[in-house]
C-alpha cells in the first residue's frame, strides 16, 4: 500500500483482482492487511488470510478445473444414490 498508485486497493475497487491471498508479516503490514481485507469485504472479493487456506483453495481451483462440478441432492448422498451415479460416471 505504501509504495504507490495503483495499489492492490485501487485493482480490487476497478475490479482487476477475484481473489485476495494475504498472509502478513509484521507490525507495519497491520495496516495493509486491514484496508485489503475492507476492500476485498466491500467489493465482494474473497479474501484468505493463510497459507493452508491458500493451498486448500488452489486444489480446490484445479479439482474445479479438472473434474467440474457435480451437484447431488442431498438426500440422494445419505441414502448411497449419489454415490452409485457419481462412481458410474467416472467409471470406478
Amino acid at each position: 500500500m505504501n509504495e504507490g498508485r495503483p495499489n492492490i486497493v485501487d485493482l480490487i475497487k476497478t475490479g482487476k483482482i477475484d481473489l485476495v491471498i494475504n498472509t502478513p508479516l509484521g507490525r507495519e503490514s497491520f495496516y495493509d492487511e486491514k484496508s485489503i481485507r475492507r476492500a476485498a469485504i466491500r467489493y465482494n472479493i474473497p479474501c484468505i488470510t493463510t497459507l493452508a487456506a491458500a493451498q486448500a483453495a488452489a486444489r480446490g481451483i484445479r479439482a474445479l478445473i479438472e473434474q467440474g462440478i457435480e451437484v447431488a441432492a442431498l438426500q440422494d448422498l445419505h441414502s448411497g444414490k449419489a454415490a452409485v451415479s457419481n462412481s458410474s460416471s467416472t467409471g470406478d
